[in-house]
């Protein structure tokens, strides 16, 4: 009843704009079908921290960039934030993240993972190409994130995908203090998403 009533509220008294934000940032678990596999893809629930985590250690040496506080503090804000999972047999083997910000227009990728066994099968990019559409649905400018430079697997996904390098930042990663690039995709209507929700 509740529900209902909140529905109700914001189709008379909220914005068009909410509501499209609100339906863009809600995700469905489902299923999917990259190259043939079939997978699960769902919002990520605060459950699912520490295999990020464990994603985080087998992708980066053994160190874990972010703890369970920062993970935990990003899903605590749904309003602009939106970080996905996909699992197979119930196993976490990737996730995104996404900061979608308002007054820039700009849905910014704040951490990108997959299973270093599970890398080039389309995981990533399946992610990707999600907050992209998502970004275009809200009427974005842009995408954007950064990348370590020395990370080449990753720069030659994002540069099939349309991003470009925009700039570097020294020194930007804590621990080794290795430089990012900074890569943007301006999205227009030529920018194709081609993921199922």
């Amino acid at each position: 009843m509740l529900k209902k009533f909140k529905v109700w509220y914001k189709n008379v008294f909220g914005s068009r704009r909410e509501q499209v934000r609100e339906e863009a940032m809600d995700v469905k678990n489902h299923r999917v079908d990259i190259r043939e596999v079939t997978y699960f893809v769902a919002k990520a629930l605060f459950t699912d921290i520490p295999e990020m985590i464990e994603i985080e250690r087998a992708v980066y040496a053994g160190k874990a960039p972010w703890d369970s506080t920062a993970f935990a503090n990003e899903l605590r804000r749904e309003k602009d934030r939106l970080y996905l999972v996909i699992r197979k047999e119930d196993k976490l083997l990737a996730f995104i993240g996404c900061t979608f910000d308002e007054r820039t227009r700009d849905a910014h990728i704040t951490n990108i993972a997959v299973l270093p066994a599970y890398q080039n099968r389309g995981l990533g990019r399946f992610l990707l190409a999600i907050m992209i559409k998502k970004a275009r649905k809200l009427n974005y400018k842009s995408v954007s994130l950064e990348v370590r430079v020395s990370n080449t697997n990753a720069q030659r996904l994002y540069r099939d995908l349309d991003f470009e390098q925009t700039g570097i930042k020294r020194g930007y990663y804590l621990g080794d203090h290795e430089d990012a690039a900074d890569m943007k995709l301006y999205l227009n209507d030529d920018t194709v998403a081609d993921a199922d929700e």
